[in-house]
């Protein structure tokens, strides 16, 4: 096991790793430990007790953080004629239809998040293996797949992050930057947490988030109160 560095060794003293923490308490240790010399994204992971192999038990979606992010998302967009042009006047980084297929499958990926209007959605299935891996892939239940696509490419653009649970149970997001003022870290965080609980499946029996963890891209993680996150009596 490699030895921790000064550095590392002080940050993990900071936190005691029995304990759980309040959620304002948790920011602020993390905003504390977070001493790099980037703005360091503020990282939330949820357990859950569901078992997302399962059809029932899969936790999916999107949430918009109300403060933002504090990253630039690059949005590609598939489109022809007006809504090609409404995505471009709405700030869509990449726009096109069989010339962006070709892009995209000679390796060139110049975006974070994909949109599509439904006519394309032919088109953009050829790209599955490309895209699916990634998490790009538009589908409609996430609001990617829309003839709204001004609204989409604001959203993408405005603090809105998809989630979905990883074969572990888990789910990771950025909920902003540790230059972010603590409410508004506190206020992302219970909108995602919010999102979360809201997207419980149909399979999940009995507790449903078991554990919840923040962090900063650097410094350690933080064990939240799940109860008292939730505003449930501990």
């Amino acid at each position: 096991m490699a030895k921790l560095t000064k550095k590392q060794k002080a940050q993990a003293d900071a936190v005691n790793r029995e304990k759980l923490y309040g959620v304002d308490e948790a920011l602020g240790i993390v905003k504390a430990n977070a001493t790099s010399k980037f703005d360091e994204t503020v990282e939330v992971a949820i357990n859950l007790t569901v078992d997302p192999r399962h059809a029932d038990q899969m936790v999916r979606g999107v949430v918009t953080l109300p403060k933002g992010t504090g990253k630039t998302v690059r949005v590609g967009v598939f489109a022809r004629g007006p809504k090609a042009d409404e995505a471009r006047e709405a700030g869509a980084d990449v726009v096109g239809a069989e010339d962006l297929l070709e892009i995209v499958q000679g390796g060139t990926i110049d975006f974070d998040r994909c949109i599509a209007t439904p006519d394309m959605m032919g088109l953009v299935g050829r790209l599955g293996k490309v895209l699916g891996p990634k998490g790009l892939m538009p589908n409609p239940k996430l609001g990617t797949v829309t003839m709204n696509v001004g609204e989409a490419v604001k959203a993408a653009k405005g603090g809105q992050v998809e989630f979905r649970v990883e074969k572990a149970g888990i789910i990771h997001s950025g909920i902003g930057k540790v230059s972010f003022p603590a409410e508004d870290l506190k206020a992302n965080f219970d909108a995602f947490l919010d999102a979360i609980v809201k997207a419980r499946p149909s399979g999940a029996k009995g507790k449903y988030v078991e554990k919840i963890a923040l962090s900063s891209t650097m410094g350690p993680g933080v064990k939240i109160d799940t109860a008292a996150a939730q505003g449930q009596p501990a």
